[in-house]
């Protein structure tokens, strides 16, 4: 048996996904050439950002496709601060961010592209979740933005953006509030301007769309740069022929994991749930890192302890059963989880840490599979552990 258990990675593409995007390639024309089949092409692209326009409970203008959540990351932040410098150059952002978030806030701060900027870096406790007060606390009158994530890539903790989003706007009316959504989109529903979000990224193959396709939201009237420079496509914000193909399947992937949402979500904590409770109830020695309750449907740590994660993972491999270390995102694939050390778990806990995490094409079947293998396989490799385990 096959079990993909790395969907915070990336997932499968829906099979009528792939069928948009074969449709997206018939359908070549440029979306800037004036004839025909420009046309068509520009209309395409148009009638995907309407389903994210409903989804979001926002006007098509504000919707900007990108390549992805890397890029959508980038440019709110840099395209914000910029924008932005002469109010301020304070901006807030969390330990626990993804790499797109806190490497871009470091090359904010150290080169500045053009001014540098200070960051403010709020910590969280030992479920994930950033310390509020903290947040307030940090909140100045010349704060320009705040930018944090929904849901954690490596633990699946989920921030309470709704509260957040009431705090900062009640400190500082004028301060931006970015919120990196590629955890969280599609399996959350999530209305920008409802919860006070000025900016929202978010990507196509988390949610069995393709790769290389991502959206940005930006809300009316917010003053941001473009990092992109070119033919001023998209309104001169992010310049560069559109991706009609993958902006046509990440549209249609979108369409599909919100319908029956509520059962989604509900099947997947069945599915994280089934496998927590298996492993902490017949293998000793474990604990989880964030929370199974509380925690995203999608995503589970747990710490196997006297094992090196990384000996797990290429175990349960050779055993048909695909696992993560952590976020696939770090080009350093030797670098130690800054998240799970935020918790507070020390060096050899962050390296006996391994992520499961799931789709809506995971089975009851797989999970009882992985944890028959884990139960065979953990006593087994620590035997040869220090002290014989």
């Amino acid at each position: 048996m096959e079990v993909y258990f790395d969907n915070a990675a990336t997932t499968k593409p829906f099979p009528e996904v792939i069928d948009k995007i074969v449709q997206g390639y018939e359908e070549y024309g440029n979306t800037s050439s004036l004839h025909n089949k420009g046309i068509r092409a520009e209309k395409l692209v148009k009638e995907a950002k309407s389903v994210f326009a409903k989804l979001l409970k926002v006007d098509d203008k504000e919707l900007f496709f990108t390549s992805g959540g890397t890029e959508s990351n980038n440019l709110a932040i840099i395209g914000t601060a910029l924008a932005n410098r002469r109010s301020g150059k304070h901006i807030i952002t969390s330990s626990i961010e993804h790499a797109s978030v806190l490497n871009t806030m470091k090359a904010l701060e150290e080169d500045g592209f053009v001014d540098t900027f200070e960051i403010t870096v709020i910590e969280v406790n030992k479920e994930g979740i950033i310390d509020i007060e903290a947040l307030k606390d940090a909140i100045r009158e010349d704060t320009i933005l705040v930018s944090l994530m929904h849901v954690n890539n490596e633990i699946g903790s989920v921030q309470p953006i709704k509260e957040i989003g009431r705090i900062i706007k009640e400190s500082n009316s004028k301060t931006l509030f970015h919120v990196d959504g590629v955890q969280s989109f599609g399996k959350y529903s999530i209305h920008p301007k409802k919860d006070l979000i000025d900016l929202l990224s978010i990507s196509a193959h988390k949610i069995h769309g393709p790769k290389g396709v991502g959206l940005l939201f930006v809300k009316d009237k917010v003053k941001i740069k473009p990092i992109i420079f070119g033919g001023n496509h998209q309104k001169g914000l992010r310049s560069g022929t559109e991706n009609v193909p993958g902006v046509m399947g990440f549209a249609e992937a979108a369409k599909l994991m919100y319908e029956s949402l509520e059962e989604k979500i509900q099947y997947l904590y069945n599915i994280k749930k089934e496998l927590a409770y298996g492993i902490l109830n017949n293998i000793d020695d474990t604990a989880i890192n964030g929370s199974i309750e509380e925690g995203a449907p999608h995503i589970l740590n747990i710490r196997f302890k006297y094992i090196r994660s990384e000996v797990l993972m290429h175990t349960l491999e050779n055993n048909g059963i695909y696992v993560s270390t952590g976020s696939a995102c770090s080009s350093n694939k030797n670098s130690t989880s800054q998240v799970l050390k935020c918790l507070g778990l020390d060096i050899n806990e962050v390296d006996e840490s391994v992520r499961f995490s799931f789709s809506v094409y995971n089975t009851i079947e797989e999970v009882n599979y992985c944890i028959e293998n884990l139960k065979k396989e953990v006593p087994f490799l620590r035997r040869y552990v220090r002290g014989g385990k």
